[in-house]
């Protein structure tokens, strides 16, 4: 196993040192785009592949990034759908961050002549 592997493998997104504190009190917006997302279709097996976009307004923590990336290249050779991971994300981060308001946006490549884009805005959910 090489070492990205290895450190993909072994990441833990419930550890403390994946979460800085957010030391501004006004209100802001961290927008966060990650074009190189994939899983894989649990039917087929084929890889699908997304940029997934994250916007959020920190209250007490924000996510330090090489553990967003980690988490984020942690679905690589999971089994999941569309939905599920999409869903799976944003409750993950919303969990553990608290932000003030969060948007997750998953825009996968099309595939078979579909294209989906799954949304969900903490003010709407």
């Amino acid at each position: 196993m090489r070492y990205g592997e290895k450190e993909i493998d072994e990441f833990d997104i419930d550890r403390e040192e994946n979460f800085w504190p957010n030391e501004i009190e006004k209100d802001y917006t961290i927008n966060i785009e990650l074009p190189e997302f994939m899983c894989r279709c649990p039917r087929s097996g084929y890889p699908d592949f997304a940029t997934i976009e994250i916007s959020y307004i920190p209250d007490r923590k924000v996510i330090e990034l090489k553990a967003l990336k980690l988490y984020i290249n942690s679905f690589m050779n999971r089994y999941i759908s569309h939905e599920n991971a999409a869903n799976e994300i944003y409750d993950t981060l919303y969990e553990r961050l608290s932000p003030r308001w969060m948007r997750l946006r998953a825009d996968f490549n099309p595939r078979g002549n579909v294209h989906t884009v799954i949304e969900i805005d903490s003010s709407k959910v």
